[in-house]
């Protein structure tokens, strides 16, 4: 055989031989690659009791009439009267904004053309803003002392009258209750772990969950802004690889 073929042979073979070597290492990859891959799912729990530490108060009373100036004139005693209440309270510091609305029912678009038995309707409200909580309940506690005296409590606008009861304090929670959620979530993985002889392997998926703000009493139809005690809560699930 002549040496040129003879290098041409060697050559082939050792193409094939590659190929063949490189058949077997891309099997037993796929082989390798198609092994299961043993996860565990878990979710961490954080919880918070915390006290609101901001009211939105707004005050609405209402007075009807056929005499606009006549019932200007009431609604401005009124306002006198619910000024004085505050006063008494020691919130009248408080007050952010008066706003007065008159509605003439005469003049609406759909009306039917006929005079209205009560023409005028005039609403005035108070806006409160605070932050002595306990201020704010205790005066709204006392309202029935505005009717005594002749002051028509409107239901229309925020929270039909009530004060709104906001926490304002979630920044600083969050990097406590996210450590505090993450760890419980990695002492069930581990447990679990335990409990199928395994050990636990990196974190492969994580999520942080909403952090929510939620009524401490979950009573019916009273709203968590009702309420000056709630509960944060937060609920992360992370994915763990379990080794053998």
């Amino acid at each position: 055989m002549k040496i040129e073929n003879r290098e041409k042979l060697a050559a082939a073979l050792l193409i094939a031989a590659g190929l063949a070597l490189c058949g077997f290492l891309a099997g037993f990859g796929i082989k390798e690659s198609r092994a299961p891959v043993r996860t565990v799912t878990v979710k961490g729990l954080s919880e918070r009791d915390v006290k609101a530490d901001l009211a939105l108060w707004s005050v609405n009373f209402v007075r009807a009439g056929n005499d606009l100036t006549k019932t200007r004139a009431e609604i401005m005693k009124d306002d006198a009267v619910v000024t004085v209440f505050l006063e008494k309270q020691g919130i009248a510091g408080d007050v952010i904004s008066r706003k007065m609305n008159v509605i003439d029912k005469n003049a609406q678009q759909y009306g039917d053309g006929n005079e209205a038995q009560i023409r005028f309707i005039i609403t005035r409200s108070v806006m409160l803003r605070s932050n002595d909580i306990k201020k704010i309940e205790e005066a709204y506690k006392q309202t029935a002392q505005l009717i005594n005296e002749g002051v028509v409590l409107s239901s229309e606008g925020m929270e039909n009258n009530s004060p709104v009861y906001i926490f304002n304090g979630l920044t600083k929670l969050k990097p406590s209750m996210i450590a505090e959620a993450n760890k419980n979530a990695r002492e069930t993985a581990e447990q679990f772990a335990k409990d199928s002889q395994s050990s636990l392997g990196k974190i492969l998926v994580a999520d942080q969950g909403i952090f929510q703000i939620l009524p401490r009493d979950n009573a019916p139809m009273l709203q968590e802004s009702q309420q000056t005690d709630k509960t944060v809560r937060v609920v992360v699930t992370i994915k763990y690889q379990l080794k053998n």
